[in-house]
């Protein structure tokens, strides 16, 4: 039995009274060590900005859980490109040619089969076919071609990298419990993220920077409509050390990086020296691994003053890799200078990176605000692909892309041929992943010619179950499980007991998809 567990069962009454007595002056100490004066002391740093040497240093790794990694990983790091409010699939990838001599048809209920719809147009008369209006191009991959849509020309030129899976599907039809469900596995909020699992099952490759890294985007037309929260890279009930630090994207990248006026680096280090002091009083007297997750974090804050400017230094980078990124990448919180600070970090030994980039849902308008999305994405994302290929890094670097869930065929709102909305459809839609292991340039999983249905390669409709796998489908547990298999980790083994009940990033669930994997 877990020692602390044990002492926690078998205290007294009085023991009982006397540690919640002392709960008192921990909360005091809380108080204090939270205090604007302090907050800004543990966090800053007069360091910002005098590291001016171009080679990249790399801190001592932190080793992770024993037994971890399962087995030799494919991938050492994973850089999640995550498309927040659910990308149009078949305006994207999933050419659907039929459809044109369908327009304005209504979708017939053999399709839609009862299936459930949001209450956003399940009060609509009928449901009217909308095909796309952008035109299609097929692209040589490393089968029998793959299209793509022509607001995407950039990613087109990486076919033979990707693999593109049309048939993912998940259960939760509203933006909030899908995101949670991805990033967390759970529809409710509360669960330890992705990353979180990654940095507590494999550690740290580099000391002086956090495991997991998030970097929110700037959105070209300014409609970031959906709302992000800490908790999609927060730890749930996983210690608190293995959060996702989020960099801002405007500003410092971490607030108070400078330390006060009048306070030096001997000053700072002296003073983090004291608070470790108390906190390893605290930590002694009551073994509290939050009192030790926060003696790490401030450890890692004042590693981060040095590291941090240093890793932000775009200047370093030569000229001809802005060009290959595009203009944006000179913009500090454009997606386009998030994936070659992405880049970065992945050289700088971070396992886990994500960028989040917010207004992909279209209920209407598309016609307009999905090329404006495209256009803030396309050329950075294949540039990260090519950039990553040059310096040796993507055959051990898992890029991920794409949203929570897809489009409906038909209408939502007024429809014309040349503008039209899309409501949310979990039924199916589409992500790509690359490099780390993934078998490249080839499309997994089919559609039916209505984008509705999973359907096999006879065209027959699939009804996957989250309980056992189905050849053709991938559900998100799944894909999940294929991403931690690709880094070495059994996605089964990687648990932590809490409130007597083993978790795991894929609850009860998950199949790893071979026919995804090199």
């Amino acid at each position: 039995m877990d020692p602390i567990r044990e002492f926690e069962l078998v205290m007294s009454r009085r023991e009982l009274f006397g540690r919640t007595a002392m709960g008192v002056g921990s909360a005091a100490l809380h108080t204090l060590l939270r205090s604007s004066g302090l907050a800004a002391a543990f966090a800053a740093s007069s360091a910002f900005g005098a590291l001016q040497k171009p080679q990249i240093h790399m801190g001592k790794p932190r080793p992770g859980l024993p037994n971890m990694p399962s087995f030799a990983p494919k991938a050492k790091r994973v850089i999640m490109l995550f498309m927040n409010g659910g990308p149009s699939q078949m305006d994207l990838f999933d050419y659907k040619p039929k459809m044109e001599e369908q327009f304005d048809k209504d979708l017939p209920d053999s399709i839609r089969n009862g299936q459930r719809i949001t209450t956003m147009t399940s009060g609509q008369a009928r449901f009217p076919v909308a095909p796309s209006k952008f035109k299609f191009k097929k692209h040589e991959n490393n089968e029998d071609g793959a299209y793509f849509s022509e607001i995407l020309p950039h990613m087109a030129t990486i076919a033979k990298e990707i693999c593109i899976i049309k048939s993912m599907w998940t259960e939760a039809i509203n933006h909030d419990p899908a995101v949670t469900y991805i990033q967390t596995g759970s529809q409710l909020p509360g669960r330890p993220s992705f990353g979180s699992w990654v940095s507590y099952g494999l550690g740290s490759m580099n000391e002086d920077l956090p495991t997991y890294v998030v970097l929110h985007s700037k959105v070209g037309n300014g409609k970031a409509d959906q709302a992000l929260f800490s908790r999609l890279w927060g730890t749930g009930f996983l210690p608190s050390d293995h959060q996702g630090v989020s960099l801002r994207s405007s500003g410092d990248p971490v607030l108070y990086l400078n330390d006060p006026h009048g306070v030096d680096r001997n000053t700072r280090r002296g003073m983090l020296d004291d608070v470790s002091k108390l906190n390893h009083l605290q930590l002694d007297q009551f073994g509290d691994p939050e009192i030790a997750a926060r003696i790490s974090q401030y450890e890692m804050a004042y590693r981060m003053q040095a590291s941090v400017p240093e890793l932000m230094d775009l200047k370093q980078e030569p000229e001809e890799v802005f060009e290959l990124y595009g203009s944006d990448s000179k913009i500090p919180g454009t997606y386009a200078a998030n994936c070659l600070l992405a880049r970065r970090l992945a050289q700088r030994g971070v396992r886990f990176i994500q960028i989040f980039h917010r207004g992909w849902d279209q209920h209407g308008n598309l016609a307009v605000d999905l090329p404006s999305q495209t256009k803030d994405v396309d050329q950075a994302t294949a540039a990260l692909i090519k950039d990553l290929k040059r310096l040796g890094m993507l055959d051990d670097t898992l890029v991920v892309w794409g949203g929570e869930f897809g489009r409906t065929v038909y209408c939502q709102g007024p429809l014309s041929r040349d503008n039209y909305g899309r409501d949310h459809h979990p039924r199916c839609f589409t992500r790509w992943m690359a490099g780390g292991g993934v078998k490249p340039g080839i499309s997994y999983g089919h559609t039916d010619d209505y984008c509705y249905n999973i359907v096999d390669k006879d065209g027959n409709v699939i009804n996957p179950s989250v309980d056992e796998f189905t050849p053709g489908a991938v559900h998100i547990h799944d894909m999940n499980a294929t991403m931690m298999h690709l880094m070495g980790i059994d996605h089964t083994k990687l648990t932590y007991r809490y409130q007597g009940r083993d978790f795991r990033l894929t609850d009860v669930h998950g199949h790893v998809v071979k026919d995804l994997l090199a």
